[in-house]
């Protein structure tokens, strides 16, 4: 696994909170370790779905998966010097360990994709409503600058379609709201971080640009596709980085090509751009909900060397592991506030939306 060319790598750390040294009233790590307790319904109820775990065992795994990890959230309660289960060092305590050891929690109980079926009919129920998006936005007056706000609007209410935060997976459970309901809905600007402004101007001289995505329905058919779809209008090569593995309801790069390939079927300028390669899928290297850009797939670097715009979307990859990371580009970091203890360092409400433009720093 190697890193990102364009992180500016000084100091970086995938760790945007500070679990073990909180001020003020901000969250403490035990409050912190509860958020991952509370996730365990949710993936225990998903679990009995996997098509990969024989049904007559699922019952007896997800037991064991609900046991496992809060014996070992118990341990860090006790103990944050505590090693994780099969591993002989101590981690630190943030977000991006505590995935990881319910990932493997998840794994060591024979689960490997338990969010499958509700990602598939997710996705096409968000393609059903695709080209109405789309002719949306080709109606938008105002330019580019209209534009882009009218799919970043998008992907924040496509991004509220994420199963690992017990909000919004009751949310979902409830039956959720429609996009186009989500939308209209979301909290007035100024954001919890927003300074959108300052990047309209420089998007029409994005090159190309390095999508980190997110979840699978509404987040990215309906949310990131529109978006690349403005970028590449005004003349933007787009990547695709999604994952290699399954984790919660995020999409893969496996399955993100068949359904880019679904959506050329529906709108004349995806098509033309994924024909020509103007817009393509690439393996990130990932198999977490959050990510570390020192950890990538070769591939994926490769890919990105010649980008001048790096988007990170989602809580996990945008938020709460790389809010302050710094490029030799231009980035952007977008995502929806879906925990409370998030919301709280920001001082703002859920399902507040951060929006954070930065130029590329100068190496020294």
């Amino acid at each position: 696994m190697v890193a990102l060319r364009q992180l500016a790598a000084l100091g970086y750390t995938p760790c945007t909170f500070d679990y073990g040294n909180p001020t003020g009233d901000l969250p403490t790590r035990g409050a912190w370790i509860e958020v991952f307790r509370k996730s365990i319904p949710t993936f225990k109820a998903h679990a009995l779905t996997d098509p990969h775990v024989p049904p007559e065992q699922r019952e007896a795994a997800a037991r064991q998966f609900e046991a496992t990890f809060n014996s070992a959230l118990d341990a860090l309660l006790a103990d944050p010097s505590t090693p994780a289960p099969g591993h002989p060092t101590a981690h630190p305590v943030n977000c991006y360990t505590l995935c990881q050891l319910r990932e493997e929690c998840l794994h060591a109980a024979g689960f490997q994709d338990i969010f499958a079926e509700v990602k598939a009919a997710e996705n096409e129920r968000a393609l059903a409503l695709l080209p109405g998006v789309l002719r949306e936005l080709d109606e938008m007056e105002g330019g580019f600058p209209a534009e882009l706000e009218l799919a970043l609007r998008g992907v924040f209410a496509g991004n509220i379609f994420d199963l690992g935060a017990a909000a919004s997976a009751e949310l979902h459970a409830a039956g959720g709201g429609t996009f186009a309901a989500t939308r209209a809905q979301l909290l007035s600007r100024p954001w919890a971080v927003d300074n959108l402004d300052e990047g309209e101007g420089a998007g029409p001289r994005w090159r190309q640009a390095a999508v980190f995505v997110d979840n699978a329905g509404t987040d990215v058919v309906l949310g990131i596709l529109p978006f690349a779809r403005v970028l590449i209008k005004a003349g933007t090569r787009v990547i695709l980085m999604a994952n290699r593995g399954p984790t919660i309801n995020d999409i893969t790069a496996r399955e993100l090509e068949p359904l880019l390939l679904k959506t050329a079927a529906l709108d004349a300028v995806l098509q033309g751009a994924i024909s020509s390669g103007q817009l393509r899928v690439v393996c990130s290297g990932s198999d977490l909900p959050v990510i570390d850009l020192t950890k990538l797939s070769p591939e994926a670097v490769d890919a990105a060397a010649e980008c001048d715009l790096i988007v990170l979307e989602g809580m996990g990859r945008a938020i709460e592991t790389n809010l302050h990371a710094q490029f030799t580009c231009d980035s952007l970091k977008l995502g929806m506030i879906k925990h409370p203890e998030v919301a709280a360092h920001f001082g703002k409400r859920l399902y507040d939306c951060v929006c954070k433009y930065d130029k590329g720093v100068q190496q020294a």
